[in-house]
């Protein structure tokens, strides 16, 4: 076990960059509010600087840097670097958050998906490119997020009993895939269980795919920041003539952080001498 951090946060000229495995279904917001709730106790601070470098989707796992004091400063220079992820890809459906936030509004037949056809398509994947992000995201929109955007059209949407249509809102970004490698492939997907949000359980829905015909991919990816893995899902069904989202997704690298380095949030807490 790793000893407790000095309680002086003098003692950190350059701040603290702890690599934490964020829990599935915890926002990133999530996760610094209990390290930024443990970290005023330890050092004696009412009001601490603490963040993150670089957003993970609420339904993926792995690296979450946090940064504590000064070395908040540190986060853009820490999120500007190579991420590497393991991206669980469903074929044969598709969502309107690319992941399984939101439930399959259109299934698709995915006969020509194989190993081997994966495996044909992903070097065109590789390299500078243009992406659109999904409107599920946090990115901004005329100052606006754009999953508030998508929330709003998709209530809409559904109260005039119409389907869910993202139209022309984000413009694409510039990208750069390092490389992409196909871990394993299956004829089926052993999906997780559906969890609605509410009182108790969080805020995160986990959609019910269960029953649906779908075909699953673990690929590696190792990408440049800015790149979303739910938008190279739903690009790589495009590809192969069908529908994909993310049923999974954990990011296995980060700032020069990798995950057999990442620590448990208990393991963050009891750093921080555990929640006093």
């Amino acid at each position: 076990m790793l000893p407790p951090l000095s309680t002086c946060i003098s003692d950190y000229p350059d701040g603290i960059v702890l690599p934490v495995d964020k829990p599935y279904r915890w926002t990133s917001a999530d996760l610094v509010r209990k390290i930024k709730i443990a970290a005023c106790r330890h050092f004696g601070k009412k009001n601490l600087k603490v963040g993150h470098a670089g957003t993970l989707d609420p339904l993926a796992t792995g690296i979450l840097l946090v940064c504590i004091g000064p070395a908040t400063k540190r986060a853009e220079e820490l999120q500007a670097s190579a991420k590497q992820y393991e991206a669980g890809v469903c074929f044969g459906a598709v969502t309107p958050s690319y992941d399984l936030e939101k439930p399959i509004d259109r299934v698709l037949p995915a006969d020509g998906v194989t190993a081997e056809s994966i495996r044909a398509v992903l070097p065109s994947f590789v390299g500078e490119q243009r992406q659109v992000a999904p409107l599920f995201s946090a990115k901004s929109v005329d100052g606006v997020r754009a999953y508030e955007t998508a929330r709003r059209m998709l209530r809409e949407a559904l109260s005039r009993g119409e389907s869910f249509d993202p139209g022309d809102i984000l413009q694409s970004s510039l990208i750069n895939i390092y490389g992409l490698e196909l871990l394993s492939f299956e004829d089926g997907f052993d999906a997780p269980d559906p969890v609605v949000a509410g009182p108790g359980n969080g805020r995160i829905n986990v959609a019910d795919v269960s029953g649906t015909p779908l075909k699953h991919a673990l690929i590696r990816v190792d990408c440049s920041k800015g790149t979303y893995i739910r938008a190279l899902a739903r690009d790589l069904g495009e590809a192969l003539g069908t529908g994909a989202f993310l049923g999974s997704l954990r990011r296995t690298r980060n700032g020069g952080y990798g995950i057999d380095e990442a620590l448990s949030v208990q393991q963050a807490l009891e750093l921080l001498g555990g929640m006093r």
